[in-house]
């Protein structure tokens, strides 16, 4: 399991962060997995099975790092569970995962879980530094004289223990509010904090795969301004499409707060989604769009050897030949293609392929395989490869190239439809191969 806390700031007197505060960051986070939850001062969120839709641990790492500043997050940490994640960020570890899980906990003081908390005074009094410390205490004798939730809280920590949480749900509408850490005098000036929200209804939109099209951004005016002010403002922003992209949005947020004039300074800021359409996907594969019909394969192959490099693009192109292993063979994408009619076989050709041929065991002079098979058509003779002497192997022997088998479709009770042969160049005319089956 992969779990990232994500840590917002205390304040000085170490008041936990607001309540919407905690439920925005949750909000943004549901765009990764649904499996998130808010724990004190933190969101959790369970990212394993994310990882390889957003590009791997790497990407996903950096694309949450990335937008940790605009959102204040204090900390971040990933550990296998959640309470040790949460850990992670109050004694600033980011990276839980380098070393066992047992080995990095032990090291942390006993203050990063919250079940010590009640019990801090008295831990320190027994002598206790770190959460290893408190490990090596009698099991029993934590029980009975702390209760059982700081064993409970050891055990879930480490792992020992499944942990339960109370997943946040994706709201059906988004509505944010933000509390500005100082009195804003000037309009522009609120970007700062509008960004904050913006990136919270970009997460939402990114969670419920749509875009807005309209937006509202209210501003509350500080308790101590003039009756002539009123008790705020509000603008509207509206684009041309559905929207979904951070900079463009404050980009056009920005153009419109330049036009505007506060009547008094702002303490208070609320984002409103007020036009919310679905969101046509882009498909972020190198392969054609089968939506997009003007772009044709060439280009596609085009684009992707110019990414990887063109000798890590390659195509299979089909041969004149009736051996299944010389039918087809593979070259650069960027090369122009053969002109040559490959002309249907006769001979069935089946679903899947061995890499190898397998021999099969043979009673009674029927070939054995998950039981006895049943010949239903054939034999269907192959046979070439005697011109490789001279077209490719510097005259050496074609042997190894030649063959010559019949081939025969056969049933297993078991296994279904097979492809089967006996090689008649063969010194034993009477073994049998499996090379493949039919679906």
């Amino acid at each position: 399991m992969l779990w990232v806390a994500l840590s917002l700031p205390c304040a000085p007197d170490g008041t936990r962060p607001s309540s919407d505060a905690l439920h925005g960051l949750a909000t943004w986070a549901l765009q990764f997995t649904p499996r998130v939850a808010i724990a004190d001062e933190a969101v959790v969120l369970e990212i394993e099975a994310s990882t390889r839709l957003f590009g791997g641990r790497r990407a996903l790492h950096e694309r949450i790092v990335g937008e940790a500043d605009d959102l204040g997050i204090a900390a971040i940490g990933w550990a296998p569970n959640s309470l040790a994640a949460l850990a992670c960020t109050r004694a600033g570890v980011r990276n839980g995962l380098r070393r066992p899980l047992p080995e990095l906990l032990d090291a942390l003081p006993m203050e990063v879980l919250s079940a010590v908390a009640p019990h801090r005074l008295t831990l320190a009094q027994l002598g206790c530094r770190t959460l290893g410390d408190m490990r090596h205490l009698p099991r029993g004798g934590i029980s009975r004289r702390f209760g059982k939730d700081l064993l409970r809280a050891m055990d879930q920590a480490y792992g020992l223990r499944p942990e339960t949480h109370g997943w946040v749900e994706l709201p059906e509408t988004f509505r944010a509010r933000l509390e500005l850490m100082s009195r804003v005098e000037t309009a522009p000036a609120l970007l700062f904090g509008a960004r904050r929200l913006l990136v919270q209804l970009c997460g939402w939109l990114a969670a419920r795969r749509a875009g807005t099209t309209a937006f509202t951004l209210r501003w509350a005016h500080d308790a101590m301004r003039s009756r002539e002010a009123g008790e705020g403002g509000e603008l509207t922003i509206r684009t041309a499409q559905p929207m979904r992209q951070i900079e463009h949005l404050c980009r056009l947020l920005a153009e419109h707060l330049a036009r505007v004039k506060l009547q008094a300074p702002v303490g208070d800021l609320a984002l409103e989604a007020i036009d919310v359409v679905p969101l046509e996907e882009h498909s972020a594969s190198l392969l054609p769009d089968p939506k997009n019909e003007s772009e044709s394969l060439a280009l596609v192959l085009e684009r992707i050897a110019a990414r990887l490099s063109p000798e890590r693009v390659r195509r299979p192109v089909l041969c004149e030949d009736d051996r299944l292993e010389w039918a087809q063979h593979w070259q650069w994408a960027l090369q122009p293609m053969p002109r040559q009619r490959v002309a249907p076989s006769d001979v069935p050709q089946p679903t899947f392929v061995l890499a190898e041929p397998q021999l099969l065991a043979v009673r009674d002079h029927r070939p054995m395989y998950q039981g006895p098979l049943m010949l239903l058509s054939g034999p269907h003779r192959v046979e070439g490869g005697w011109w490789h002497r001279s077209e490719g192997d510097g005259g050496g022997d074609a042997s190894t190239h030649h063959l010559e088998r019949d081939y025969w479709v056969a049933l297993s009770q078991h296994a279904g439809v097979l492809w089967i042969y006996q090689e008649r160049l063969a010194g034993d005319a009477t073994a049998w191969y499996l090379h493949g089956s039919f679906a």
